[in-house]
């Protein structure tokens, strides 16, 4: 009976061991790709676009260089999306303060991910269910992406990876579906459009947009043309 109890306790540390090792190289390998991911050549996919694959439905995704994007584009998506990009270390945690100390008093929720977090998450990470999970394992890959890589290179990847429509990723190619041209020829309209249909890319259509997407999109204007000093780190 000795014998058999040490056995299954053997065991059971073996089986903790695996586990440990398993979960060890998940939390390993966003750190060793993020280091691969610093090649400008090395063209990054997301967890969506192998979802996609995987599952068979294909996608569509053009690889475009940073500096083949329209300047207003980036402008639209950083005002839109994360102001504080170029002065933030990965995490805006005036935002983040807010957000929590919103949900502490019971106050609907929003949104308080930077572009460097939500890069982390399309890269490394699930979107459904846990979010709140999701979100604690974002902040330390968000710091250790703003450490490791520039800027640019954390907009370059975000821009090409972040789906825009079913089955669509990239601005590249959203463009190109939507609009009919590429990403270095939007309008500052189409660019504002496009940067609108972020949060929300299965119901909004930026080739089709509805009014309250258009509203939202003559907002995110107004604010592009005021980018200024918040876009530095991008030119």
């Amino acid at each position: 009976m000795a014998a058999g109890r040490s056995r299954r306790l053997l065991n059971r540390r073996s089986w903790l061991r695996r586990l440990f090792n398993v979960a060890l190289g998940l939390a390993v390998t966003p750190l060793i790709l993020t280091l691969l991911y610093l090649a400008p050549f090395v063209h990054p996919v997301s967890t969506l676009m192998i979802k996609d694959a995987v599952t068979l439905q294909g996608f569509d995704r053009q690889w475009v260089d940073i500096e083949d994007v329209a300047p207003v584009l980036l402008h639209s998506i950083v005002m839109s999306e994360d102001g504080q990009f170029c002065s933030h270390k990965g995490i805006d945690w005036r935002e983040l303060s807010g957000v929590v100390s919103d949900a502490m008093d019971g106050e609907a929720s929003r949104g308080a991910s930077t572009i460097t977090m939500q890069t982390v998450k399309n890269l490394f990470l699930w979107h459904r269910p846990l979010g709140a999970l999701r979100k604690l394992i974002e902040l330390p890959y968000a710091v250790y992406v703003d450490l490791v890589m520039p800027k640019w290179r954390i907009m370059e990847i975000y821009i090409n990876i972040a789906e825009l429509g079913p089955n669509i990723y990239g601005v590249e190619a959203a463009s190109r579906h939507h609009f009919g041209k590429s990403a270095k020829n939007l309008s500052r309209r189409e660019a504002a459009l496009l940067t609108a249909t972020l949060p929300n890319p299965i119901l909004r259509n930026p080739g089709k947009p509805s009014g309250g997407l258009r509203r939202i999109a003559s907002r995110i204007e107004r604010r592009a043309s005021q980018a200024g000093a918040y876009v530095t780190c991008l030119k």
